[in-house]
């Protein structure tokens, strides 16, 4: 009997066709579950996520990068791949996302609480969408030049938790990242962005490279079962 399990095991691993799918860095929290409900439909199609910043994700595929899938944190990027034909699909929205500046050090009560601190991390302005809305938030709110001598950049709205884990007195993520289990303990940590200080980051998907797989996965994303996964991570 185990032998015969290992062989259909084996059997499963060697057919099962694996389309990897470049994501940006405010959707690492919730694609541990939409992978989980995918494989429950497609168990022989194994999923590989490469996260980056949607501006270097896109850099990688204009240099061949073998991407089946590209989910960006704005329509940005996946408008121009498609505008060098370097996508099959037209830009279309996937999920909405959301601002929250984070701290671990001190109670946050506004943005005005900023200016007492010594550090703020946001993410790369140039190649990551939230940290161009984090930009744009303290500008509206008045207080990018009191403030713009405290900030320090990450790579990736994801890499700002880290900043703010080991280092910095606050950070503006994703709000998705609050929901994640692994924060759980941080969830009173964070205070939501009043969303008119920022343009809408509207989340776009292409397929890069086609592929029955690629379709199913593409398809899934707009699912009633992926859509109720992203409202539980905080996207709209």
């Amino acid at each position: 009997m185990k032998k015969l399990l290992l062989s259909l095991f084996i059997f499963n691993f060697i057919f099962a066709k694996t389309i990897i799918v470049a994501a940006s860095g405010n959707t690492a929290y919730v694609l541990p579950a939409l992978k989980k409900q995918f494989n429950k439909l497609y168990p022989k199609i194994n999923v590989r996520f490469i996260i980056s910043s949607s501006g270097k994700l896109t850099s990688q595929i204009e240099n061949g990068a073998p991407f089946d899938v590209f989910l960006s944190a704005n329509m940005k990027y996946p408008n121009y791949l498609y505008s060098k034909k370097l996508a099959v699909t037209k830009p279309k929205v996937y999920a909405k996302g959301r601002l929250v500046l984070f701290s671990i050090r001190k109670k946050l009560t506004s943005l005005n609480y900023l200016q007492n601190l010594d550090t703020i991390a946001v993410a790369n302005v140039k190649t990551a969408p939230y940290g161009k809305a984090a930009i744009e938030v303290l500008k509206n709110a008045k207080l990018y030049e009191k403030v713009k001598d405290k900030l320090v950049y990450a790579e990736t709205v994801n890499q700002v938790i880290s900043y703010v884990k080991n280092a910095a007195d606050a950070g503006f993520v994703a709000k998705s990242s609050m929901f994640s289990p692994k924060m759980k303990q941080y969830r009173n940590k964070w205070i939501d962005i009043d969303k008119s200080l920022y343009s809408p980051i509207n989340q776009g998907i292409v397929i890069i490279k086609d592929s029955k797989q690629a379709r199913k996965f593409y398809n899934f994303i707009f699912s009633k079962k992926a859509k109720l996964i992203f409202k539980k991570y905080g996207y709209e």
